[in-house]
């Protein structure tokens, strides 16, 4: 509830202003209402555990959300780069939202702190390959950030992190969780589910379950020093979304 009025997807589409947002033709009236309340009950947290303002949410009004349309077996939630879609699936999304949402800040983020790019390029993937940063004192919080987890405490080897994540593909005999996008995004989950108020639709599973028992998750020092980098960020990101909109407004 937003008052006294029920939450639709109308309110989450106003609010945040998303671009778009869809709905399978299979989802039920009474689980679209549900999953209304809760994907904004969860940008709500989202975006007070961020400091800032609905415009971060839908990254200035350029995201779309998906709710039920499309699944693929085994995949609960996903970012499309190629439209700037985040989509959960109906019955398999919860708990995945903070981390595909990461996914659509770190495409969003791609071309606006780092130059040459490719189309789709992902922010964390572009300093991972030393993309030339553009001048700014918040690009050089994210690189920070990146650092923290791609790295290890020197910068001079690769993180326990990202070994742990090299070991898994490689038992797996797949490229997948030592991609920098993907461990940024766990990493940025694990930050998620640390702080308060948590949010089970936003994040679960960075502390107890088997990809986090794999080393998958940031861990001890390396998970403290990655949460206090992105609060640094996201502190001085907010600050600087709310001096825009004052003096816009």
């Amino acid at each position: 509830m937003t008052g006294q009025r029920p939450v639709s997807f109308v309110t989450v589409r106003r609010q945040f202003e998303f671009r778009s947002i869809e709905v399978g033709r299979w989802v039920t009236p009474e689980e679209r209402d549900r999953a209304a309340g809760r994907f904004y009950g969860a940008l709500c947290d989202l975006m007070a555990l961020l400091r800032s303002p609905e415009t971060l949410i839908s990254l200035r009004g350029t995201l779309g959300l998906q709710y039920g349309i499309g699944g693929r077996p085994g995949v609960a939630a996903h970012y499309i780069p190629a439209t700037r879609q985040l989509a959960l699936a109906k019955n398999a999304g919860a708990g995945s939202l903070a981390h595909e949402w990461f996914h659509a800040f770190d495409h969003y983020m791609g071309h606006k702190a780092f130059r040459q790019l490719e189309k789709h390029g992902f922010a964390s993937s572009g300093w991972l390959s030393s993309a030339s940063q553009k001048e700014h004192p918040l690009n050089d919080r994210l690189s920070a950030c990146f650092q923290r987890i791609l790295l290890n405490e020197d910068g001079t080897a690769p993180s326990a992190l990202f070994r742990a994540s090299k070991k898994a593909d490689a038992g797996l005999k797949v490229l997948y969780y030592a991609r920098p996008e993907e461990l940024c995004a766990r990493a940025f989950e694990a930050f998620v589910e640390d702080a308060q108020p948590r949010n089970s639709f936003l994040v679960r599973g960075t502390v107890y379950s088997d990809e986090a028992k794999a080393g998958l998750y940031p861990e001890g020092a390396q998970r403290q020093q990655i949460n206090d980098a992105f609060q640094r960020y996201f502190e001085a990101l907010g600050a600087a979304l709310y001096r825009e909109q004052a003096k816009a407004g």
